[in-house]
């Protein structure tokens, strides 16, 4: 399985934005793919999972209510929609992935390379 995370940028306080995460593999309907999220100088945090077969998603508290985490079949891709977004959602996220249940560990066996996102005030 390859993941590729696109979609980060520079924007301000209250914007949205999109990031999307490809997922390359047959299998891909057997994992669960997690959004992690590392700002400098702090350890990588966990912010959405969803299990691609059943569809289940968990939220982080710190972004329940803004964030949304989805799965495109059709294009093999998860999405993370980010609204109201907020200075210290700033930091680089990455995708990953890891067959059967989600978890909010980072004990993914898949990794993308990450797309940084910046929130100015």
């Amino acid at each position: 399985v390859q993941l590729q995370a696109s979609g980060g940028g520079l924007v301000q306080a209250g914007d949205s934005l999109r990031l999307s995460c490809a997922v390359s593999g047959r299998t891909y309907s057997m994992y669960t793919v997690g959004w992690f999220r590392q700002a400098p100088g702090k350890e990588r945090e966990f912010v959405a999972t969803i299990n691609w077969r059943s569809g289940y998603t968990y939220h982080a508290e710190s972004v329940k209510g803004r964030f949304t985490i989805s799965r495109d079949n059709a294009n093999n891709t998860v999405y993370l929609q980010m609204n109201s977004l907020k200075p210290e959602d700033t930091a680089v996220y990455y995708c990953a992935a890891k067959l059967g249940g989600v978890t909010t560990t980072p004990a993914y066996d898949y990794w993308g390379q990450g797309t940084q996102v910046t929130v100015s005030s």
